[in-house]
């Protein structure tokens, strides 16, 4: 929510999110001058990090026309009110529209008082979702039969024009402020390749809801995938996991193997042993007691969790921290890791999805670590391709943030043979509703944590996590995430000062 004396735009913020396909959202209850030309900076900001600029201009207009129809419902709640008239009732809503213009317009400031002071707002939401624009205004006026008849009439009007002029010479009518702005947006739409099925009007849990929908255009999506096929036959050059841990990896697919055998294997490498340890006994695992054979390590945890574990260790010894930014994402997944298996035990108290949870967390962002330890050699072949194609550099310097980075690091995954719940865990971080749903759950544990952290650190603010996403762990406020974030961070801590 954005205040009149707080009105300063962070950048980094809002390409943060937009990178994690978390909404952005602006609440204001008047609508001034101060958050119109706000809302357009946080647009600019967002079309620029998804290389969507040309598109500036036309979703400029359409929140405009959106936000001041939802603002002036806004108006006619409380002028109604104020004039004791029943705004659901056919008369009274025709004796009220009579003067509504006038009335408002004479004395504009009492009546946004009044909407300020019945809590009135007017939200402007703006998210990627799977290659996807989404732009949302809501406003909590739920609109009636006759306005959602009269919005229906223009959409339905606006399909017989093909031009401005033409919708500007038949379309005169100022008893609600001509229904002109409306025509005019669906014509913005078809401009961009658009039509009115990707515009549509719903009332949804009290507020008043406009919807815009927009693929990325397609040129975007086609470069971004070759640089992507790029980066995933660099993956193809990179090694298999080391010898030693293949051997063992094998072993414990082998249903005839012994825990002894495992064990002594593993012992046998003393470097292998020493991380194995370190991660056993790292709270992740919450042992009772302090862990110092490979063999109690393999009886405490199991064959899925030592799995685990080599999955970890593996990718670590092929892609550990060398540069402060790998440094930095690796700190990242080990939060993430402790975090996710930490609400899994507390939360969702399911076996399954707890033995996974801190190794699907911890690896999640594979493909962010795998763009971050790009050699030269690809950055010199990716540059190559964007030449040859005349890839921009704004698509090229998105690929790098990381836009892509899930469907990397699930192709880096599939390389190494990890198990498909893994895999999933890593694709679909960001896009937990498209995961199979067998691990919806998992996902969606991964989800959640990596938000958290993003949280605490102040990359994203308490609206922009998926209430359903709450609701599924149990968590009623942001009272009680704080409360969750900070007992989770002082465990990790006390974890990492051992």
């Amino acid at each position: 929510m954005v205040s009149k004396s707080q009105i300063t735009v962070d950048s980094e913020k809002i390409r943060k999110a937009t990178r994690m396909g978390v909404p952005l959202s602006i609440t204001t209850y008047t609508l001034p001058h101060e958050i119109e030309l706000y809302i357009t900076e946080i647009l600019s900001l967002f079309l620029q990090e998804l290389n969507q600029e040309r598109l500036k201009d036309y979703l400029s207009y359409c929140i405009n026309e959106l936000t001041a129809n939802a603002k002036k419902a806004n108006t006619k709640r409380v002028y109604f009110a104020e004039r004791k008239l029943d705004i659901n009732n056919m008369h009274d809503y025709e004796t009220g529209m009579r003067d509504f213009k006038e009335d408002t317009l004479s004395d504009i400031d009492y009546f946004l008082r009044l909407q300020r002071e019945a809590g009135l707002y007017v939200k402007v939401i703006m998210q990627v979702k799977n290659n996807t624009i989404v732009l949302e205004i809501r406003n909590n006026s739920e609109m009636n039969k006759v306005e959602f008849k009269r919005v229906f009439d223009k959409i339905a009007r606006s399909r017989q024009f093909a031009t401005l002029e033409e919708a500007f010479s038949q379309v005169m009518d100022d008893s609600e402020g001509a229904g002109l702005g409306l025509v005019i947006l669906i014509l913005m739409l078809k401009k961009v390749g658009l039509n009115d099925d990707h515009y549509e009007v719903l009332v949804e849990n009290g507020e008043t809801i406009t919807r815009i929908t927009m693929p990325i255009d397609t040129l975007t999506q086609q470069h971004i995938s070759e640089l992507t096929r790029e980066v995933v036959s660099y993956i193809d050059a990179l090694p298999q996991f080391p010898e030693n841990i293949a051997r063992i990896q094998k072993l414990l697919n082998d249903p005839d193997s012994k825990l002894s055998d495992i064990a002594a294997h593993i012992s046998n490498d003393v470097s292998l042993t020493t991380d194995l340890l370190k991660l056993v006994n790292s709270a992740a695992f919450s042992l009772a007691k302090k862990c110092t054979s490979i063999t109690e390590a393999v009886k405490l945890v199991g064959i899925r969790g030592i799995k685990n574990l080599l999955y970890s260790i593996g990718s670590m010894n092929i892609l550990g921290p060398s540069t402060d930014e790998q440094k930095h994402l690796w700190a990242h997944s080990y939060k993430s890791g402790f975090f996710a298996y930490n609400l899994s035990r507390n939360f969702l108290k399911n076996r399954v999805v707890t033995e996974d949870a801190y190794v699907c967390g911890l690896l999640h962002d594979l493909g962010k670590i795998v763009l971050s330890a790009l050699y030269p050699e690809l950055l010199e072949k990716l540059e190559s391709v964007k030449k040859t194609r005349n890839i921009p550099d704004q698509v090229f310097n998105t690929l790098l943030t990381g836009i892509n980075h899930a469907e990397i690091g699930a192709a880096l995954a599939e390389k190494w043979n990890f198990p498909p719940a893994l895999v999933a865990a890593i694709r679909f971080h960001h896009l937990v509703d498209q995961s199979p749903l067998e691990y919806r759950d998992l996902t969606a544990t991964v989800n959640l944590a990596d938000l958290m952290i993003h949280y605490q650190e102040e990359d994203i603010e308490f609206y922009q996590i998926d209430p359903e996403m709450l609701r599924r762990f149990n968590i009623e406020s942001e009272t009680h995430l704080q409360k969750i974030c900070t007992g989770f961070q002082r465990a990790f801590d006390a974890e990492r000062s051992r």
